[in-house]
């Protein structure tokens, strides 16, 4: 793999996965090769910024030829590391957290739920796909004889902070919040926000100025 510059932008790394789905579907077009031009028509961006986010990572184009697609998909899924599975617990069981688990294209990407926990008697020992629901108060032992990489909170709003602060404790280092709250954790836990109703705001905004037009 190309070696690439440790420093890279926040936007950058957010326009990586959406390069990798257009990618893929390149391929399943049996497209062997592709413009920055072409390829940022399809993104809806500019070929210089195409070749600007490359060149954080060697660059990969060649003047008059392109970019091999086949080539740049596997780098790109060297960079977000998918061809290594990442182990992944839900904490919180509730409907959102089970269509999470549920969610089959995680596993297809190298992102594979191991268990699932909550805090409701009733529904401890249930079932969701293959696992059953644990309670939280296990999830030390669990972590003693299994490896997580990634846990996805999806607990009640006022329990997200007291949560984020036993998963950290314990030692879980990246977490995917769906709790509608900034998290306070250490410096070294990565917490990636995905904060629903916030998007659908700015959709709801986006959507009134375009027919206030």
């Amino acid at each position: 793999m190309v070696k690439y510059r440790k420093s890279i932008s926040s936007a950058v790394i957010r326009r990586l996965p959406r390069y990798y789905r257009y990618l893929s579907t390149l391929l399943d077009m049996g497209i062997s090769k592709i413009s920055s031009k072409d390829l940022g028509n399809r993104m809806g961006i500019t070929s210089s910024q195409v070749r600007q986010d490359f060149s954080c990572f060697g660059g990969y184009g060649l003047q008059g030829y392109g970019y091999d697609v086949e080539f740049l998909h596997q780098e790109i899924a060297n960079i977000l590391g998918l061809n290594t599975v990442r182990h992944m617990i839900i904490i919180g069981a509730g409907s959102l957290g089970t269509a999470l688990a549920k969610h089959k294209e995680f596993e297809k990407k190298g992102f594979k739920v191991i268990a699932i926990f909550d805090v409701k008697s009733e529904i401890i020992g249930q079932k969701i796909t293959e696992h059953e629901i644990r309670h939280l108060d296990t999830l030390p032992q669990f972590l003693e004889n299994n490896h997580v990489d990634i846990a996805i909170l999806t607990v009640p709003e006022n329990f997200g902070r007291e949560v984020a602060a036993y998963i950290t404790s314990l030692g879980i280092k990246a977490i995917w919040n769906f709790v509608p709250i900034e998290l306070k954790t250490p410096s070294d836990v990565i917490v990636e926000n995905i904060h629903l109703i916030d998007s659908l705001m700015v959709l709801g905004y986006n959507y009134k100025n375009n027919n206030n037009k």
